[in-house]
């Protein structure tokens, strides 16, 4: 089971996609400024096999404090569920940036390039008692000036279990 986990691994971070190939995208990305303020956003979860287990609408307030933006984001689910995630993110020099919320394992890393950003964390997600620690591995990219696009691959181990779309809209 190591091996096949490893073999797995490898695979799939040879297929990593570098940030940088966006630099000469645009609009360009700033993550400052696009998200403080209000932001509204849509999504949805779905299954490696693509069945769409989750859809969910969320609310977002940004704004600087210090040095950090913070991401006061609500969430509500199609189940009637409700979930509140604070983020506490920080430019750590020209394009990269940190991050840390409740429900993440350690401090997430992302970078900047052109009208996309890169971000990994482990998200801490409760299911039926148990907290797993998911592998989050999230893309974002400007489509204009108020509409940004969010993919995300969920994994445990190194296997893809599933994959966030999120579409977000400046107000």
């Amino acid at each position: 089971l190591t091996l096949i986990v490893a073999a797995l691994s490898l695979l799939s971070s040879c297929a990593v996609t570098d940030v940088t190939q966006y630099k000469n995208e645009k609009p360009a990305f700033d993550l400052e400024r696009y998200f403080t303020g209000k932001t509204e956003a849509w999504g949805i979860f779905q299954k490696r096999s693509g069945e769409v287990v989750k859809r969910f609408h969320v609310d977002i307030e940004g704004k600087k404090e210090g040095d950090e933006l913070v991401l006061d984001e609500r969430f509500t689910y199609s189940d009637g569920s409700k979930q509140t995630r604070i983020w506490r993110l920080k430019k750590n020099g020209e394009d990269q940036w940190s991050g840390r919320a409740d429900d993440v394992k350690g401090t997430a890393v992302g970078e900047v390039s052109g009208n996309a950003f890169k971000w990994q964390y482990v998200l801490l997600l409760p299911v039926d008692g148990t907290v797993y620690e998911m592998h989050m591995d999230d893309w974002m990219y400007m489509v204009d000036e108020q509409t940004l696009v969010n993919k995300t691959k969920m994994s445990k181990f190194g296997i893809d279990l599933g994959e966030v779309s999120i579409f977000f809209r400046r107000r």
